[in-house]
Order: C-alpha cells, then structure tokens, then sequence
C-alpha cells in the first residue's frame, strides 16, 4: 500500500509535516513498515480543504487532528 501526502507550501501550512510524522509513528506502532509505504509530494492539486492524502490513488483531505482516525479507519481496512 502506498500512502502519499502532498508537501506543497499549502498544505505544509495546514499540518502536513505533523501528519507525516503521525504516520510514520502509527506505521512502526502497528509495525507495517513492511506493507505501507510513505512518500510525499508537492502540490497534489487538491488544496482547498485539508491536507492532500492519497491511499493507493484514492484522495482524502486530513488535518492533523483526524490521521489518527484515518489510519484506523481507512487504512488498516484496507490490509
């Protein structure tokens, strides 16, 4: 699986670096390093509501306040 969250000047703006390291955080919690990969991008087109996130082409908006939620919710479902 392949998780990507957009870097662009925007979304560094609204939480993206935080959300990054969320990531990376619940990826080694639930020990996934093997099945998840993280990548950034810059400017995913997708500005007007959170921060860009795709999960193997499929777009979401996060803040940093709903990845945790998000993991949980999109992505674990998903393995």
């Amino acid at each position: 699986m392949k998780i990507t969250i957009c870097i662009g000047s925007s979304c560094h703006l609204k939480g993206s670096r935080q959300i990054v390291e969320q990531l990376q955080q619940l990826v080694a919690e639930n020990n996934l390093g093997d099945r998840i990969e993280l990548a950034g991008q810059f400017c995913m087109g997708n500005c007007q509501n959170g921060v860009c996130v795709t999960v193997d082409g499929d777009a979401f908006s996060l803040t940093p306040e709903t990845t945790r939620e998000f993991f949980e919710k999109d992505v674990l479902a998903r393995l």
